[in-house]
């Protein structure tokens, strides 16, 4: 036993653990450092007579501070609420767009229709009709401008995904080195490398700040997999990540691991967690259904507006013009589909607007699986409704949620398949083409004019067309405007009261011969359709024949011999009719409509909707983001009440130690002193 070895052991346990302590105060305030701890073991006992005496102590460990489920659960909130934090961050500028009057659509919906009214209530005044024009160019803007502003969102979360991916490749890479380290360590020396673990656990907490992963350890070797167990990290080996345009819409990036041996897989609708999650997760149930839905509205507010207009007779006596863009030219018709990357054909679908109010914000996944039918397609919608299986050539062709396909270029192989986003460009593409004022058309078509000498109490409905004329409908829709411009009037004339209660009335043209005849029970409401045979602008009956059809409805007791003259409306301009028609667009519904007419809601209703509806989802995703941020500091703090550096505990050991040194110090003076003693006694 020597009092100078035991002394010399205090003394260098002292001083190891002063270092140990002195290192945790440096790194206080170094990310993801664990503090660290000695543990001391005294030294064998030596016996002497009939006692064991210790030899002194040594240093058995230097052992770093660190709770495995403590850290998980720090690992699992800083995913989760990364994830609920980019997406709050995304919504909370498109919510404060759509809601803000000065940025959002209701104050120009509000604002368009209020033009209108004015205009309504002066259909002749041409500065009433220009203030329209204006607000009509207004409206277009705005629905152009927020469009803008979300197709550049849509680019801005390409690029961020684009930056994330390169990140999360440097974090998995450098956490498959830390692997490599950590196990040539622990197999050469038995012992665990504490700051090369807080580095890997630091490196792991900071790629789920960008996107989830899964932890699983092995030997002390970390394995890190996202999505549905996709590996990012297998022992010292890393697979990458990429940010690459997706097959069905190369406007949308997804994520891309680039597995070994060159195996690409599509991981966009599996991963969750992170940045990179939230992200995706906001594009799919917050943007992209924000965009078809405002493209809805734009569609449908161009569609309505412009077939009401094609209803009435402008300043000039002439058919409505229309005042924004068609909502079906070639250049609409051709955007709403896109085909996948690997088809094998080259056709190009087109997808027309049939039924503007059945539209749905959903988008369409159209796949020709039948090897033997290259006309027959099956539709499956994005909420996973399947929609069935459709023959596109078919007469008339099949109407799916509003729409038709047809292959308008090049030719379909089996297996091709084809993203069809019906409304997603029309806010893009709506703009206002009509200039002229005096072109809006407020007047009604037809006019009716009871006789000047009828006795009896007899009342008739303004003439209203039983077909709407088709806007769009080209050669046609010229021809029937002609016929009913040059096949009027129509005269109706009534007979005496028959014994049974009916009455008779007959019709005649312009030239007086007779074109029908009916009966109506007096007193009662009498819906009249009247079929007018068509003349070309010259008068002539056209041949092969042809006809169009109004609506009348007859009331009260008309007398024997009192008639009524339905005429073109050709000197109309104080007539408000269909501009009372084009201001009832804004209450009427015209949106969602159900495919027998049920349902649906209004223009203004629409926005308030989508408004409504992003609003809600920003406010869950507000509640969101403050719960899990409530939930990493709880799982931070339980963390850092484990692992953290607490200074005025390291204080307090510092004290300890140095007293611990100063008398290990003093038995090494004893020892020297007592040497020092015998020596003289000599």
């Amino acid at each position: 036993m020597s009092l100078l070895n035991i002394g010399m052991s205090g003394l260098n346990a002292a001083q190891g653990s002063l270092s140990v302590l002195s290192n945790n105060i440096a790194n206080a305030n170094t990310a993801g450092y664990s503090r660290q701890q000695t543990t001391q073991s005294a030294n064998a006992s030596n016996q002497y007579g009939g006692v064991f005496i210790g030899s002194g102590t040594t240093l058995a460990d230097v052992r770093r501070v660190y709770n495995e489920y403590l850290d998980t659960a720090y690992q699992n909130s800083t995913s989760l609420n990364s994830d609920a934090k980019a997406y709050l961050d995304q919504i909370s500028a498109v919510d404060k767009t759509l809601s803000d009057k000065t940025t959002g659509m209701s104050a120009v919906l509000s604002s368009f229709f209020a033009a209108v009214q004015t205009a309504s209530a002066s259909p002749n005044d041409t500065s009433a009709r220009q203030i329209l024009l204006t607000n009509a160019q207004t409206l277009t803007n705005r629905f152009n401008t927020i469009s803008s502003q979300l197709s550049q969102q849509k680019e801005t979360i390409n690029s961020q995904l684009t930056s994330m991916s390169d990140q999360v490749n440097q974090l998995t890479s450098s956490i498959a080195s830390l692997n490599k380290q950590i196990a040539q360590v622990q197999g050469s020396s038995n012992t665990s490398p504490a700051n090369l673990l807080d580095s890997r656990a630091e490196a792991v907490r900071s790629l789920n700040e960008l996107i989830g992963v899964t932890t699983t350890e092995k030997n002390g070797v970390f394995s890190l997999s996202t999505g549905s167990g996709q590996s990012l990290v297998l022992g010292d080996q890393s697979s990458s990540i990429s940010a690459v345009p997706s097959k069905s819409d190369t406007s949308q990036y997804t994520i891309q691991l680039n597995a070994p041996g060159g195996t690409a897989l599509d991981l966009g609708n599996v991963i969750s967690g992170g940045s990179i999650g939230g992200l995706l997760r906001y594009r799919s149930d917050a943007l992209m259904p924000a965009i078809n839905d405002l493209g809805r509205i734009a569609i449908v507010t161009a569609d309505a507006l412009n077939s009401q207009l094609g209803q009435g007779l402008d300043l000039n006596g002439e058919f409505g013009a229309s005042m924004f863009t068609d909502i079906n030219n070639a250049a609409s018709v051709a955007l709403r589909s896109q085909a996948a990357q690997g088809n094998l054909g080259d056709g190009a679908l087109g997808v027309t607007i049939k039924d503007s109010s059945q539209l749905t914000n959903f988008d369409y996944k159209v796949s020709f699986n039948d090897g033997t039918n290259l006309n027959k397609v099956t539709v499956l919608r994005s909420d996973g409704k399947a929609m069935g299986t459709y023959d596109l050539s078919a007469t008339p062709p099949p109407v799916i949620d509003g729409f038709t396909l047809a292959v308008q270029s090049g030719a379909v192989q089996a297996g091709d398949s084809f993203k069809v986003s019906p409304t997603a460009n029309g806010a893009k593409e709506i703009g206002t083409v009509l200039s002229d004022p005096s072109k809006i058309a407020f007047a009604a078509p037809l006019q009716g004019e009871a006789g000047k000498t009828n006795q009896g109490t007899g009342t008739f409905t303004p003439p209203t067309l039983t077909v709407p004329l088709d806007i769009q409908g080209g050669a046609d829709t010229a021809q029937l405007r002609t016929g009913i411009e040059h096949s009027m009037p129509v005269t109706m004339v009534f007979g005496k009261p028959a014994a049974d209660g009916t009455q008779a009335y007959t019709l005649s043209n312009a030239q007086g011969d007779p074109i029908g005849s009916g009966t109506i029970i007096p007193g009662q409401a009498n819906k009249i359709s009247v079929s007018v045979p068509m003349r070309d602008a010259g008068g002539v009956l056209l041949s092969p024949a042809k006809s169009f059809s109004f609506d009348t409805t007859v009331g009260g007791s008309p007398a024997n011999g009192d008639s009524t003259s339905f005429s073109f409306n050709a000197s109309g301009k104080s007539d408000n009719r269909n501009a009372q028609a084009l201001l009832n667009l804004q209450t009427k519904s015209t949106v969602g409509l159900a495919a027998d007419g049920s349902g649906g809601t209004s223009l203004v209703g629409a926005n308030s909707k989508l408004v409504s509806t992003v609003g809600a989802k920003a406010a869950a995703a507000t509640t969101d983001t403050t719960a899990t941020n409530a939930l990493l500091t709880a799982n931070k703090n339980a963390r850092n009440s484990v692992s953290q550096v607490n200074l005025d505990e390291e204080a307090g050991d510092m004290i300890k130690f140095q007293q611990y040194y100063t008398a290990s110090s003093q038995i090494i003076k004893a020892a020297q002193e007592t040497f020092s003693t015998l020596i003289n006694s000599l």
